[in-house]
């Protein structure tokens, strides 16, 4: 690990738009100001087609594109953004300290915006066959199944998004889905339901992936009736939910019970000076606007805790 050390008045882990949107604000107040992200900045956008609900563009706009637009602002700011991991993070003195794969960055406060990994289904196949038929981006993916069958696992906002998506490639897009109705947005189910290239296979979980060198199939089981069945298909697109990605983090940090950090309005975590923000922490919604009021809320707040402590007396 390099010995390299880096001074700051607020360190933001990720750079998808929390925490862009948290950086620009810091900017403004003047603060030095750091963005790390173990990829590249945009996080999830990256991975997303077509964004719709994003205010100032009625038309919508590619993920890709608003990514860089937002990066385009954070630099004409003057932040930093560099490419690291944060491999552990803690607090000494007041001051909150990330070790990285390539320095040692010490800042009065840091704003968490790591963001959430896919969740996989942990079903046989799966890892043998991923890269190999089985993806967690459409938008990556989408265009090697023109006129052929995929399935996509899954009934929130995310799976419907993507099956609509694939519907420009793939023949016929089959969602499996564990119950009943699906959970994704109303104007979402309803593109969907009117797409005659998506069909639906309710009340059923994937129990296995099938095929050798590449995806043939998938296992099915009816909850229901505990039926099981095979289903032939070229991809498996899996969009099930979300692992926040907190690994680097003491482990005394309040979280819920599925492992996002517990913050108040402020978004202040349980540690000083630490805040999270997007779909890290608890009662996101997970959309690209809420992320990013999640950043500038945190960014002010951020800077209003930095000037507490150098008002305090010493």
């Amino acid at each position: 690990m390099s010995e390299q050390r880096i001074d700051l008045d607020i360190l933001i882990v990720g750079g998808g738009p929390g925490g862009l949107a948290a950086a620009i604000y810091a900017a403004r107040a003047r603060r030095k100001t750091l963005v790390i992200d173990k990829v590249y900045p945009g996080g999830q956008l990256m991975y997303t087609a077509h964004i719709e609900n994003y205010p100032g563009f009625p038309k919508g706009a590619a993920g890709m594109e608003l990514a860089a637009q937002m990066v385009e602002q954070v630099k004409n700011f003057g932040v930093e953004i560099r490419t690291e991991e944060a491999g552990e993070l803690f607090s000494d003195d007041s001051r909150i300290i990330v070790k990285t794969d390539k320095s040692e960055i010490r800042a009065g406060t840091a704003i968490i915006a790591a963001g959430a990994s896919w969740r996989k289904l942990d079903v046989p196949g799966e890892k043998k066959l991923s890269g190999k038929g089985v993806s967690y981006c459409a938008t990556c993916d989408g265009m090697l199944y023109r006129d052929r069958e995929v399935v996509v696992v899954g009934g929130g906002d995310t799976a419907i998004c993507e099956a609509l998506f694939l519907t420009r490639f793939a023949s016929k897009v089959s969602v499996v889905h564990r119950r009943d109705a699906l959970r994704a947005e109303k104007i979402v189910q309803e593109r969907a339901f009117e797409n005659d290239r998506i069909n639906f296979i309710w009340n059923s979980v994937v129990t296995e992936i099938l095929g050798k060198d590449k995806v043939e199939g998938i296992r099915l089981q009816n909850k229901k009736s505990g039926e099981e069945s095979s289903f032939d298909t070229d991809g498996v697109f899996i969009f099930i939910g979300n692992i926040p990605n907190t690994e680097f983090l003491p482990p005394d940090i309040e979280k819920n019970d599925q492992g996002q950090i517990v913050t108040n309005q402020k978004m202040e975590s349980s540690m000083p000076g630490l805040y999270a923000v997007g779909d890290i922490r608890a009662g996101s919604i997970r959309q690209v606007i809420s992320a990013a009021g999640d950043g500038a809320t945190a960014a002010w707040y951020a800077d209003k805790y930095l000037d507490a402590l150098e008002q305090a007396p010493h």
